[in-house]
């Protein structure tokens, strides 16, 4: 028999990189480096989907990120990161300053929990408290006006409260993520034949327009789905509310949505909201080159992040950099499988989805903002109100605060038209004590509670509205 003979290799190789620079991440912050921004340097070892949990726990704290520098080739993740606060200035509170270094040092684990102390400082949108205390639900599929109010009106029917809500609309398609709890008990909803039956209700709600036409045939419809329960998507407890949402409007399609009009698209380009996604493969290094250039907002770098990993893409090198209201980056990446993108059908689909991500937060429109002592059915109320009176919601953020509940949208009118500010102005003033706040683009009033014997406005709805806010507007208090 013949001695064969095989290479040694040492069992704890792989781990020889972290038993070297240790087990966790190193974060640095630096406050003195740069005059405008703070620095957030991150080393650690790599792995897939990094990068987006480190830029998600910088957008959960509401930072924006000027610049950044990633490079993560062999088993090593290396990020610079220039960010301010949302007023544009460095980071000074040493709070949030822990809190970086707390909650992205817990990333590289995933089964590692964040502390409490680092989910006190994130916004509501991600925060994963809900998920133990109430019920979840989420909701995809093709959008229509009024879908939004037809869903609160339907779980109010079902005895269900809205502790918090989270909806967009984009491309004539809809994705909703709720946290609900029992109406009289205000305790999660566990009963499998009860949250088999709001399932039921709402996917019926969800497909009342699936009637094909010849125009249109079978397969321009886009899914509906439907689910309750404990872990939303499926990946546990900690996957970022924001992030589902991208993920249920990828999975109905929104980026095979109508594009804009020619006319739309010459409104954009004098606004400065024109885009450009384009990709290029490097074949000596074996990469594929995506490069982005829009306008620049809050949560971009985030948005472009979370649809490339969840389209099973590898960053690994990247640079971000604002400049004039413009953003501009550019992403190295591979498949999953260590290959670039092979034909042009696939990089056209990776244009078409970042599009899509990228649009998907821009909201035309006029943005609400009200706040009021929380009720059962408070939600249907004030959105049969806007459906009624011509405005479809296409995003919403709704919260509720102890007693209080705060109920963000962004309406536009259901026929295309501008919507009206005098309409608004005089729906301030129908609702009596409410502390509604608006803003139009960069035009923005400030909260006001505006009494009934106020006539001085310009328009007016007259008993059409009067009669409809009657029915619940004692239910609104104003907040100081």
């Amino acid at each position: 028999m013949k001695n064969v003979c095989w290479p040694y290799f040492d069992p704890d190789f792989d781990n020889l990189t972290e038993r070297i620079f240790g087990p966790t991440c190193r974060v640095c912050i630096d406050n003195e480096s740069m005059e405008d921004c703070t620095v957030v340097m991150v080393d650690s070892v790599n792995k897939q989907g990094l990068l987006l949990e480190v830029v998600q726990v910088m957008t959960d704290l509401n930072l924006v990120i000027s610049k950044s520098y990633i490079s993560s080739d062999a088993k090593w993740f290396m990020d610079v990161f220039h960010v301010q606060d949302e007023q544009g200035k460095k980071l000074r509170d040493q709070n949030v300053i822990n809190c970086i270094q707390q909650a992205i040092g817990s990333t590289r684990e995933s089964t590692t929990p964040r502390s409490p102390k680092a989910r006190a400082y994130t916004n509501n949108v991600s925060r994963p408290d809900h998920l133990s205390e109430h019920t979840a639900i989420e909701m995809s599929g093709t959008d229509r006006p009024g879908l939004f109010s037809e869903i609160s009106a339907a779980l109010a029917d079902l005895h269900c409260n809205i502790v918090e809500a989270h909806a967009w609309s984009h491309n004539a398609c809809l994705a909703c993520v709720a946290y609900i709890s029992d109406q009289s008990s205000h305790a999660p909803i566990e009963d499998p034949r009860r949250l088999a039956s709001i399932e039921d209700h709402l996917t019926t709600l969800l497909r009342a327009d699936m009637v094909p036409s010849i125009s249109t045939g079978p397969s321009q419809i886009k899914s509906q789905e439907v689910k309750t329960g404990g872990l939303l998507g499926g990946e546990g407890t900690g996957t970022n509310v924001e992030r589902r949402l991208h993920q249920l409007m990828l999975s109905v399609r929104d980026f095979d949505g109508p594009r804009m009009s020619s006319s739309s698209m010459n409104v954009n380009e004098r606004s400065g909201t024109k885009m450009a996604v384009s990709i290029e493969n490097c074949d000596q290094k074996g990469y594929s080159i995506v490069s982005i250039e829009c306008k620049d907002r809050p949560r971009l770098m985030f948005d472009t992040v979370c649809t490339l990993t969840d389209m099973q893409y590898v960053i690994f090198h990247a640079s971000v950099v604002s400049h004039g209201g413009r953003a501009f980056q550019e992403y190295f990446i591979r498949h999953d499988d260590g290959y670039p993108l092979s034909t042009e059908s696939e990089k056209e689909r990776v244009i078409k989805c970042l599009e899509a991500a990228i649009e998907r937060r821009v909201c035309e429109g006029v943005w609400l903002k009200l706040c009021a002592e929380n009720r059962v059915g408070l939600l249907s109320d004030i959105t049969r109100v806007l459906r009624e009176n011509g405005l479809a919601v296409v995003r919403a953020d709704i919260a509720t605060k102890g007693k209080e509940a705060v109920n963000a949208f962004y309406v536009r009118d259901v026929s295309g038209n501008e919507v009206d500010m005098g309409f608004i102005e005089s729906m301030k003033k129908e609702m009596g004590l409410i502390d509604l706040e608006v803003k139009n683009d960069e035009t923005t009033t400030t909260r006001a509670n505006i009494s009934s014997h106020d006539q001085s406005h310009r328009f007016s709805f007259g008993d059409l509205l009067k009669s409809q806010l009657e029915r619940f507007s004692h239910n609104f208090i104003a907040t100081k």
